[in-house]
């Protein structure tokens, strides 16, 4: 017969931690240290550059400033979703090239094909990675200031316009009413001209010598 079953040590449970799905991916992009002058010297504080986005087509960027750097990036988070751009993706990319500039940066991002991946790098790349793009080129033609170059990637994504709303005929020119009285009015009948017949040479006459 099997002996009494011991307790199982309490020391080796560990509780069941239920680990909440994020709606969004917060992203940090950059942390600088400003200083500000006053009478009795500097006074540090931190500032944070933070993009969220929920990967599928919305996407937000947040700059605040804060006493601590934890503070800096709960407001910069806060600021972030209250400023989200909605982007039009089409299968996993971008329906047409986009340009943007904003201060010195200047943004340029093409759509690419199945397989390609992101050719992005810095804070473009984590942007287009939190909107829920796959497959896009892109190339920065200004400066590299982080803050602007977020702003200006967008500004891109922002500018961008769904298929089903493309333009792809002309309209077509309106024809101008004819008047009335042109419709009446007769054309002239073309008469054919009598043909030339051709005068044949008179014969020629001998004088009979006398």
């Amino acid at each position: 017969m099997a002996g009494p079953q011991k307790p199982q040590d309490r020391r080796n449970r560990r509780p069941e931690i239920q680990q909440e799905e994020k709606q969004y991916d917060e992203r940090t992009l950059h942390i600088d240290r400003v200083a500000r002058v006053v009478k009795g010297g500097r006074r540090f504080r931190f500032r944070a550059l933070v993009v969220v986005g929920d990967r599928k087509h919305k996407v937000g960027i947040g700059s605040a400033k804060g006493a601590d750097v934890t503070a800096a990036v709960t407001k910069a988070t806060e600021v972030a979703k209250k400023h989200f751009v909605e982007v039009s993706l089409y299968k996993g990319t971008l329906p047409h090239e986009a340009e943007s500039k904003v201060s010195g940066a200047h943004i340029l991002i093409l759509p690419a094909s199945a397989g390609t991946g992101l050719i992005a790098g810095g804070v473009v790349r984590s942007v287009l990675e939190v909107a829920g793009v796959k497959n896009a080129l892109s190339k920065s033609l200004g400066s590299s200031n982080k803050t602007n170059t977020a702003y200006a990637t967008i500004a891109a994504l922002d500018s961008l316009v769904p298929a089903d709303k493309w333009i792809t005929a002309r309209p077509k020119k309106a024809k101008k009413p004819i008047a009335a009285e042109d419709k009446t009015e007769e054309k002239p009948v073309k008469t054919e001209k009598p043909e030339k017949v051709a005068k044949k040479p008179a014969a020629k006459t001998t004088k009979k010598k006398a």
